[in-house]
């Protein structure tokens, strides 16, 4: 089995407390260490300690480790040994983890270029710039120590605090249980690359001692559910990510039918396990025949084990399968079932199963499901019309308006809950680098201040 060690300020540590982690059949497959409370104490007591690395050695080697996270042998376990695994623990298609295996290097390519996107256009990096000379804004962080608690339903989460080690900021990453596999390889690869050990740590916790990670933190950024944002909106120092509730909004003179593959992309792009998947369909109009069509193309997807060259969909252990399908139906209730009424639980014999798409209309765009998210290619259909406004669209990550009406553009792009407006037939899932995801995180990292010398 594979041995996941705390990577500390000092070295790699084999704690006394570990976990199994499983696959989705339920065979074992690693053990983690988990990192008492008072390691974490120290280690978070030596990054306040530690010194910022020269920023074009930082950039420099940030690129490096995302060539070795993406080609080399990190911690002796080749590339495709690693997407494997990451497929088989998490249930994701072999095909989605090379992708985000692709995204996270070119992430890690882009840091410096991407942090530079967010910077103010009047403010210059350093106090030393001739410019402050006579006065000048100047860039500088709000901290020197970030933490993440981060996320297990997506390797490609980890790109974003790649931005937060490129500004210089010194990190630790709590790795979800769930996943632990990335993050332990790009934290291995950093310092492989050139990081000091004091630069960046990998801490798994368990919930004891999560809380102390955050507390030791100059900032911090976790993701959750909504649970997670309202617990920590008044908190000035973290910075939740949520669920993103990514739409499409099809007005009346738009083709739905031209844009049926965007749609379905939208919604099953990675297995539909993404915050920038597509939720919610609103059709001004009748919304029966897109429910009906998006129904069709998803109900030809296969069911295949996630290491299948062909699969997409999500595969997870039967038990955490079926209380998926239960909650699914529960929110379910009362909508027009176009697919997956009956179920969504497909087993393939070995303990695990596939998590086959749902696609459902609802009555309103005002109903309760709009803003339902799960964790697989899961749609609710809705009417919409000109008399709800943009109220049914607020609380959303991606929304892909497939419409001419530029004065209604023009309403979504003013909306200060959208985050992101596509305007045409383009799939929610599209992300680029040097572009914000959910607003550029240098915005929470950085501030500006004057500068006279």
């Amino acid at each position: 089995m594979l041995r996941l060690d705390v990577l500390g300020p000092t070295g790699p540590y084999r704690s006394r407390k570990q976990e199994t982690v499983h696959d989705v059949t339920g065979n074992p497959v690693a053990t983690l260490s988990l990192a008492p409370r008072l390691f974490v104490t120290r280690a978070m007591k030596a990054l306040h300690l530690a010194r910022t690395a020269p920023v074009d050695d930082r950039i420099a080697a940030i690129a490096r480790a995302g060539e070795l996270f993406a080609a080399g042998t990190v911690a002796g376990l080749p590339v495709e040994e690693y997407q494997r695994t990451v497929s088989a623990v998490s249930g994701m298609s072999i095909s989605a983890v090379r992708t985000a295996t692709g995204d996270i290097a070119r992430a890690a390519a882009q840091a410096h270029r991407s942090v530079r996107q967010a910077r103010p256009v009047g403010a210059v990096d350093d106090w030393r710039d001739p410019f402050t000379r006579t006065g000048r804004a100047v860039w500088t962080r709000r901290g020197d120590v970030f933490a993440v608690h981060a996320a297990g339903n997506h390797p490609a989460v980890h790109q974003g605090w790649l931005e937060a080690l490129a500004l210089g900021y010194r990190l630790a990453v709590r790795p979800s249980r769930r996943e632990p596999f990335t993050p332990h390889r790009l934290v291995t690869a950093l310092r492989e690359a050139g990081f000091a050990e004091d630069q960046v740590v990998l801490l798994p916790t368990d919930h004891d001692a999560a809380g102390e990670i955050l507390g030791q933190a100059d900032l911090g950024m976790v993701y959750g559910g909504g649970d997670v944002v309202r617990k920590y909106a008044d908190h000035p120092g973290v910075l939740p990510q949520g669920p993103g509730r990514s739409k499409i909004l099809l007005t009346a003179e738009a083709d739905w039918e031209s844009a049926l593959d965007t749609i379905v992309d939208s919604v099953s792009a990675g297995g539909g396990v993404g915050c920038v998947n597509t939720t919610a369909v609103l059709v001004e109009g009748d919304p029966a025949p897109v429910a009906e069509a998006i129904a069709e193309r998803l109900a030809a997807l296969p069911s295949l084990p996630p290491q299948d060259e062909r699969a997409i969909l999500p595969v997870l252990p039967v038990e955490t399968a079926r209380q998926w399908e239960k909650h699914l139906l529960a929110k379910a209730t009362g909508t027009r079932a176009w697919l997956g009424g009956d179920g969504i639980v497909d087993e393939l014999g070995d303990g695990s199963a596939v998590l086959r798409p749902a696609v459902h209309q609802v009555d309103s765009p005002f109903a309760g499901q709009i803003g339902v998210e799960l964790g697989f290619p899961c749609v609710w259909v809705a009417p919409w019309h000109r008399d709800a406004g943009i109220g049914p669209l607020r609380e959303t990550l991606v929304l892909t308006a497939i419409t001419t009406d530029e004065r209604l553009i023009e309403e979504l792009v003013a909306e200060p809950t959208i985050g992101n407006v596509y305007v045409g037939e383009h799939p929610t899932s599209w992300m680029e680098p040097g572009l914000p995801h959910d607003g550029y995180l240098a915005e929470f990292l950085m501030r500006t201040k004057t500068v006279l010398r």
